[in-house]
């Protein structure tokens, strides 16, 4: 899958630079053609004649030779379909954050206008440190995907978050980003994730488990297809593309609304609340001499239903202003407990979706929270396509290739 695909991996000064051999050896076994970028303290930890036996290239350090007619650095940018930093450390990502070119290294990611993935891995305070958190969010909004440490012993004594992420999710990560095409370039995608708050009063709110991990990866996924995207979500994500903050189902409604009739796709995999409460207290409900607390709610609007009957009803003529005919494709998600595709079919027939999406929540490794994903796929003739687990990257580019085809 990777056959003449070109991968660049910049190495850091960590401990975890020895596991880099066996990632560079994978790859040249799936075909790709692999050169390394070590940073001045890397060579540290892992020999050159090793970088080079494995990777049959050279391995670049430092020198500014000039290749093509071209500085080094951007001889290099220019070559890879991919960037990959791992292990990065904390003074990597921030220099890189802050645009700081001091070494090769990260010269040619200052330089790199393509597809970056950065693996971390340092000592648990570190990781926590607030200037390194800040950082990372200052690149995932510049549109690069970072693989976060995981938990474990770490070499300094410590234990907790701070070892380099497995080198599968590494190999995976990179493999899905290679193989990304342009099919959705010039289409409009709007996405709903995370779960809604219906505020009891302003301390309490009703909501779910719902973690936004999903919508967010579809929407990644689509904005890697080239779409223009809209993440319309009560979770805080940072990305290179359009992001709209709501709370309430209402909120969401609105927003959602706001951009339909100019979009080609729309996903609704937000966990709307069903309900909200009538009267909203303007002030902390007290539990003194209450030894019971009685709420009244009212339902809140079927986002989805509403917008396909919208989508059905006729249009004006002439159209307003930057609308069109609406042959937007709907698709809808469903969080079942018991009888999934029973419910899911009931569903999809009830709401008038082009596609539902089906996930088994009753299931712990799936679902709300995790990383990782198993769902059916319906479609509006009665056909249906599972998904069997994966993580929610791959799943999410799997129902990608379902609607589209």
């Amino acid at each position: 899958m990777l056959r003449n695909k070109h991968i660049l991996i910049g190495i850091t000064g960590g401990i975890a630079a020895y596991k880099i051999c066996t990632l560079i050896r994978d790859f040249k076994k799936s075909g790709a053609d692999v050169k390394v970028i070590c940073s001045p303290n890397a060579l540290n930890f892992v020999t050159k004649l090793t970088l080079q036996n494995l990777s049959q290239n050279e391995v670049y350090e430092g020198e500014f030779t000039p290749r093509n007619w071209k500085p080094e650095h951007i001889s290099l940018a220019d070559w890879a379909d991919i960037m990959l930093i791992a292990p990065a450390t904390a003074n990597t990502i921030g220099k890189i954050a802050q645009g700081i070119a001091d070494n090769l290294l990260t010269s040619v990611a200052c330089a790199f206008s393509k597809k970056m993935i950065i693996a971390p891995a340092m000592n648990v305070n570190m990781w926590q440190n607030e200037s390194v958190q800040n950082n990372i969010k200052i690149l995932e909004a510049r549109g690069v995907d970072f693989l976060p440490p995981e938990r474990g012993f770490l070499a300094c004594g410590y234990s907790g978050k701070g070892r380099l992420c497995s080198l599968a999710k590494i190999y995976n990560a990179v493999n899905e980003a290679l193989n990304y095409s342009d099919i959705l370039k010039g289409k409009k995608v709007v996405i709903t994730a995370g779960g809604t708050i219906e505020e009891i009063d302003p301390v309490r709110y009703i909501s779910n488990y719902s973690s936004g991990k999903m919508g967010f990866a579809l929407a990644k996924s689509a904005y890697y297809m080239g779409a223009e995207v809209v993440l319309i979500t009560t979770k805080a994500f940072e990305a290179p593309f359009k992001i709209v903050k709501v709370k309430s189902a209402l909120d969401m409604q609105e927003a959602v609304n706001s951009e339909f009739d100019t979009s080609d796709y729309v996903i609704m995999a937000a966990a709307v609340a069903d309900y909200r409460v009538k009267e909203r207290s303007e002030q902390k409900m007290k539990k003194e001499n209450n030894d019971k607390l009685t709420l009244k709610l009212v339902k809140n609007p079927d986002i989805l239903a509403e917008l396909c009957k919208h989508k059905r009803a006729p249009h004006p003529d002439p159209l307003p202003k930057g609308a069109r005919e609406n042959d937007c494709v709907i698709v809808g998600f469903c969080a079942e407990s018991e009888n999934l595709l029973e419910n899911a079919k009931a569903k999809i027939e009830k709401k008038g979706c082009d596609y539902l999406v089906a996930n088994d929540i009753s299931r712990k490794d799936i679902g709300f929270g995790v990383d990782e994903n198993e769902v059916t796929i319906l479609d509006k003739n009665g056909n249906t396509t599972k998904l069997e687990k994966a993580s929610k990257v791959r799943i999410a580019r799997k129902i990608w290739e379902r609607i589209i085809n």
